[in-house]
């Protein structure tokens, strides 16, 4: 006999973790994300009919719609539980439409966490599809397709093919190029500092005074001259310790995480993309077999700008809180944060869904990426509602000769919520801890001497994918849901690359922003206008705004714009990106490389072609010296002919050289570091990978010398390090005579027995 109850979620992660708590009376069953959309070979939207929409299913997905209609007519009810979002809701609309569901039969179910309790209790409160919400969805993408696909064409004639422009992600690539302007535009200007080197008595604790100003006004030296009229006024006079402050300074917790918080931070501590983010909060939002409780789910929905937590979550919390660590660690009320303004409140903050899950206790039953991810959301919940840090804090005005010289320290007195988690900064860098004597009112402080110090101010910062993130969200650029896509779309499409971690426009990036997004399309590059668009949506979905009416009010405008762009463009002709120039020069001829990209990415290439066809990986100077013949070492990147994956080593700058005379073969796995081995001077390098941080020598002949079986890995064959030399998956070879004591190793990985057992493994 059919179960009369149908269950539709995305994934079969999600229908897999509810179909346990639900049981026999439910089938569950996964739509696979969208199966209906816009058809991707044409606009369809009726531009001329009120921009109806010309929803298609999708191709590939025939058979999946043919099982769905076949259970839903065999169900009593049909429960559409996708994500509780605007796009959840938009996907259970064109399910409802696809399987031919009735109102009575079609039931709409959310869960803001999965957890059986909470899906116990969403399924037995159903309710309609809310059509704001699918509203809401339709009008965004609509107009997103109307952008990409009128736009798009137009760089495809004027610039390069392939290229695309989008509401959003045009938006950020503004951001990215404007910020390299103001780099490119900066002019330092120079200013000084002066740290006075004291002591509370001659044999006593030495500490430093930072110089603040003269009779009370604050004045920054802007010139040595003015350093060394301040040294001459003060260095007979005799420095008093004129005032201390004492002070007990609290530092409060940070709130739990939103989207865009979270992606931050993981960016900031884990060092995951947005993307990446986004991916493994979905499966932990979604479910994991923990031992002992079966499959949960073990986060809150992971797409929300709201600060609420409900008080069910922060009773527990308390709880917790006061179990293990006690009642000093719990503030006297319990910590509500108000959201910022235009957030939506359908969803909490992103927290655990049971506190009493440690991060501990799952670790055997998760991944890394998982661990790590739950690890930083369950520390930040808890500490959000954890007392303050305590900081005994110290101010100390120094005065000699009218001059005034300032000095503080801060110790922690009671770690609060610190004891727990900290907030990561945007920046590198840390807060030096001062140590200050015991001092007194009027005390007659020794002077060592003075420290002055040039410095030149500095440009703005290149964002990196938190700090665009946070830009975006504070310009209300985007929603919760956005954020992560734009970014990836950006960097896919090649507008912006990453060097380390900061984001560079390339030319192609700038020519799309600049000499047509800019000058053509102001609206759809302004963020004042991109922000009130996301408001117009919100109005949508609140019911107070008419979605087509905002399609209609974009689209007479930007019609407009599209005309008069492509008529000036016409008489410009094609648009030239220039070559992005490197300082790497041709091994042939000697010019200076340019980027491109190809099927595999960016590389270097001759600009020469076809005189000259010679092309190199992309490479990025490292510190040190190659320990072979004293070239530059190079960060390179290659391809795994097994498994097609993509590899980080180093080598020699003339690795490969077309010149004999300079060949050098040394490649290696380990990074190399800025210092150098005090006994013998070479380089001193590393083992890849976070959390390794001593370095060693690599030089056999040194006293130093660290061999590879105690660098914290295991040793590997001569046969695997020449494959990585090769292109190929493995180790990367040292020395020539290092490889040739290991070629024994070489015949025992070419016995056949070896080779099936590990066939056997792999298929497993």
């Amino acid at each position: 006999m059919a179960k009369k109850n149908l269950v539709i979620v995305e994934s079969p992660a999600k229908a897999k973790t509810i179909g346990k708590y639900l049981g026999k009376d439910y089938e569950v069953t996964a739509s696979m994300g969208h199966l209906r959309d816009l058809p991707k070979s044409k606009l369809g939207v009726d531009v001329e009919n009120d921009f109806e929409p010309d929803y298609k299913p999708i191709k590939g997905k025939e058979a999946l719609i043919r099982d769905l209609k076949a259970a839903a007519k065999e169900s009593d009810v049909v429960y559409l539980a996708t994500d509780p979002d605007r796009e959840g809701e938009a996907i259970s609309w064109h399910l409802k439409a696809l399987l031919g569901l009735d109102d009575k039969k079609a039931r709409r179910v959310t869960f803001n966490e999965i957890t059986k309790k909470v899906v116990s209790e969403g399924i037995k409160a159903p309710r309609a599809i809310d059509q704001d919400l699918v509203d809401a969805q339709q009008a965004r993408r609509i107009l997103d397709r109307i952008v990409g696909y009128e736009l798009s064409p137009l760089l495809w004639k004027k610039v390069r093919r392939g290229l695309s422009a989008g509401r959003v992600q045009s938006v950020a690539m503004r951001m990215v190029d404007d910020r390299e302007k103001e780099i490119a535009s900066f002019r330092p200007e120079e200013f000084w500092t002066l740290d006075a080197e004291l002591r509370d008595r001659p044999e006593g604790m030495p500490f430093a005074a930072h110089y603040y100003g003269k009779n009370g006004k604050k004045n920054e030296p802007a010139s040595r001259e003015e350093v060394d009229a301040i040294i001459e006024d003060t260095k007979s006079a005799a420095f008093r310790v004129r005032s201390i402050k004492r002070a007990d300074k609290q530092r409060s917790p940070s709130p739990p995480f939103t989207t865009s918080t979270l992606q931050q931070e993981a960016s900031r501590k884990l060092n995951m993309t947005p993307r990446r983010t986004m991916a493994i909060a979905q499966q932990l939002y979604e479910g994991v077999d923990i031992t002992g409780e079966g499959t949960v789910g073990l986060i809150t929905y992971m797409r929300t700008d709201s600060l609420r937590i409900s008080e069910e979550a922060l009773s527990a919390a308390k709880t917790f809180i006061l179990g293990r660590y006690g009642k000093d660690y719990y503030p006297e009320t319990t910590r509500r944060f108000r959201s910022k303004d235009g957030a939506q409140d359908a969803h909490e903050a992103i927290r655990p869904s049971g506190v009493e899950l440690t991060p501990e206790r799952v670790k055997a039953d998760l991944t890394g990426e998982q661990y790590r991810l739950y690890r930083l959301i369950w520390s930040r919940f808890l500490a959000s509602q954890m007392a303050n840090a305590v900081y005994d804090s110290v101010s100390v005005e120094i005065e000699a000769n009218g001059h005034e010289f300032r000095a503080s320290a801060s110790d922690l007195k009671f770690a609060g919520y610190t004891a727990l988690y900290e907030e990561s900064r945007d920046d590198d860098k840390e807060e030096k801890t001062v140590k200050l004597p015991q001092l007194s009112e009027g005390q007659t402080l020794a002077l060592d001497g003075f420290t002055p110090e040039q410095h030149f101010t500095q440009p703005p910062v290149r964002y990196t994918d938190a700090t665009l993130i946070r830009a975006m969200e504070q310009n209300g650029i985007g929603r919760p849901s956005t954020y992560a896509p734009t970014v990836s779309t950006i960097l896919d499409r090649e507008y912006v690359v990453k060097e380390g971690k900061y984001l560079r426009p390339t030319p192609l990036g700038s020519v799309v922003t600049q000499l047509i997004m800019e000058e053509y399309f102001p609206d759809i590059v302004d963020t004042g206008f991109t922000a009130r668009m996301e408001e117009l949506l919100d109005e949508v979905e609140e019911g107070k705004t008419p979605w087509k009416k905002i399609l209609r009010e974009f689209y007479g405008g930007f019609s407009d714009e599209l005309k008069s762009a492509e008529k000036a463009l016409e008489e410009k002709g094609h648009i030239k990106v220039p070559d992005e120039e490197s300082e790497e020069k041709c091994d042939i001829c000697g010019r200076k490389m340019v980027v491109k990209s190809g099927k595999f990415g960016r590389f270097l290439a001759c600009p020469g072609y076809p005189e000259c066809t010679f092309t190199k990986p992309i490479v990025i100077e490292m510190p040190g010296r190659c320990p072979m013949c004293g070239g530059r070492l190079m960060k390179r990147t290659g391809i795994s002919k097994k498994t097609g994956k993509q590899y980080t080593y180093y080598a020699c700058e003339f690795r490969g050289s077309y010149d004999e005379s300079k060949s050098c073969e040394f490649t290696t796995f380990d990074v190399p570091v800025k210092d150098d081995c005090p006994s013998c001077g070479h380089t001193l390098f590393k083992k890849s990978g976070k959390g390794f941080k001593r370095p060693f020598c690599i030089n056999p002949e040194c006293a130093n010398f660290v061999p590879e079986e105690k660098r914290g890995y295991t040793k590997k064959t001569a046969a695997g390090a020449k494959s990585a030399a090769d292109g190929e998956e493995g180790v990367v070879k040292k020395p020539a005579r290092a490889a040739e004591k290991k070629s024994p190793a070489k015949k025992t990985a070419a016995k056949k027995p070896a080779a099936k057992k590990t066939a056997k493994k792999e298929d497993a």
